[in-house]
């Protein structure tokens, strides 16, 4: 997959078959719309093409509004995608100058003029350019003109089990990963670089990877234990999440600490990605160190029985 920051860098395409948005979490409904553009595609000897938008409009239309967590960076996103076999992503900056841009200048500027689009994919109610005027209908008829088909993917195929970004958050929030998953089609995930922490987990047996993550806008999921899978490089390990402000020692700043199990590579500085697969319990304050690392103890054969090797 090609990604393009610029629009300038783009070439246009002979036969682009396009889908436009944000696809925060790229969940069951945006694989059924991507899952068509690929269908098309197939049959028109076409390429592929998702434009999304970075940072995300709500922070920019909306600055004042700072509950909006996303459930991917740009880069998880991109993976996302490229996994869906897409061919081509644009990423165009959103910002309160591109806000303004009306639908006709999208279409005919973007879709038409840089892209060359001939087919245009969209969610049901849809809509895009200066204050959301866009619709599926403008598209519908002024498609021609332009030399492009559109076709909206029905409520029904989209949102059939209810499927949302806003309900995936939600879910997350509670800690239901199991309710997360089932939207997502696959585990929710973050991804972050390992720095230096204080090494207090170290001390009671159960040394920790201390993770920061890039963004402030990524949503983590509540401050609990969690079993994990930790990929580093290629490689996947098992692994016990904390996520909690350590309230046995009185901390203050929220922790995102992964104990890798049969893991002792140095790794301070290096990325990993963390799939969450089961919540064992939410956090506690314990009485003393020795209470918790007796706690850790059973929570580590927890997760060994939850990944199925005890």
């Amino acid at each position: 997959m090609k990604i393009y920051y610029n629009l300038d860098d783009f070439s246009r395409l002979d036969y682009a078959i396009v889908t436009s948005g944000t696809f925060d979490g790229v969940h069951l409904g945006h694989q059924q719309i991507l899952h068509r553009l690929k269908e098309i595609a197939g049959k028109n000897q076409g390429e592929t093409v998702v434009i999304t938008f970075w940072p995300h409009p709500h922070f920019i239309l909306r600055p004042d509004d700072t509950n909006l967590k996303l459930l991917n960076t740009f880069e998880e996103k991109a993976s996302l995608l490229k996994e869906q076999g897409i061919q081509h992503l644009i990423r165009i900056p959103f910002t309160k100058e591109f806000s303004q841009l009306s639908s006709e200048d999208f279409i005919t500027k973007i879709l038409v003029s840089t892209i060359g689009t001939k087919k245009l994919v969209i969610g049901y109610d849809h809509r895009f350019g200066k204050n959301r005027e866009g619709s599926f209908d403008q598209l519908k008829l002024n498609g021609p003109a332009y030399g492009f088909d559109v076709e909206e993917i029905p409520r029904q195929d989209v949102d059939h089990v209810g499927v949302s970004s806003t309900k995936i958050r939600q879910a997350l929030d509670k800690g239901d990963l199991e309710t997360a998953q089932h939207f997502l089609g696959r585990s929710y995930f973050m991804s972050g670089r390992v720095v230096k922490g204080d090494k207090l987990g170290r001390l009671m047996g159960f040394p920790t990877a201390n993770i920061e993550i890039d963004t402030h806008h990524k949503l983590i999921p509540m401050d609990a234990i969690y079993a994990v899978r930790v990929m580093y490089g290629h490689d996947y390990f098992d692994g016990m999440l904390y996520i909690g402000n350590r309230p046995t020692v009185n901390g203050t700043k929220r922790n995102i600490e992964v104990n890798i199990f049969n893991f002792n590579k140095d790794i301070y500085g290096e990325d990993l990605r963390i799939d969450f697969l089961k919540l064992i319990r939410n956090d506690m304050k314990f009485q003393d160190l020795e209470a918790l690392k007796k706690q850790l103890q059973e929570d580590k054969r927890e997760v060994l029985t939850v990944l199925g090797k005890i």
